[in-house]
């Protein structure tokens, strides 16, 4: 079975890769289900999509380097999608 290991892994690969097993994954499945109910990746059939890798990087390493508990962290996320939503926004309207 092909590991996936989440720090190591490109964005250009993993976006070619669809949807990966959660037990390919270096960090529990419990932890991944759980990360799915509070709505930070999206899991099916304990399947989880390559887009959704870099997100759970993200809070991954909110949890780790900064010592954020995991509700703070999804509160981070969301607000950084936010910023990058407005940022792009931004860019459009610059460009007309």
């Amino acid at each position: 079975m092909k590991r996936y290991w989440i720090q190591t892994c490109k964005e250009d690969v993993l976006s070619k890769q669809g949807w990966v097993s959660i037990h390919t994954l270096e960090y529990h499945p419990e932890l991944l289900q759980r990360l799915s109910l509070l709505g930070v990746v999206e899991i099916r059939h304990e399947r989880i999509h390559t887009r959704e890798i870099n997100r759970l990087k993200k809070l991954l390493c909110l949890r780790r380097s900064l010592g954020v508990n995991t509700a703070g962290a999804v509160i981070i996320l969301d607000l950084l999608d936010k910023v990058e939503s407005l940022q792009e926004q931004v860019r459009q309207l610059q460009e007309e």
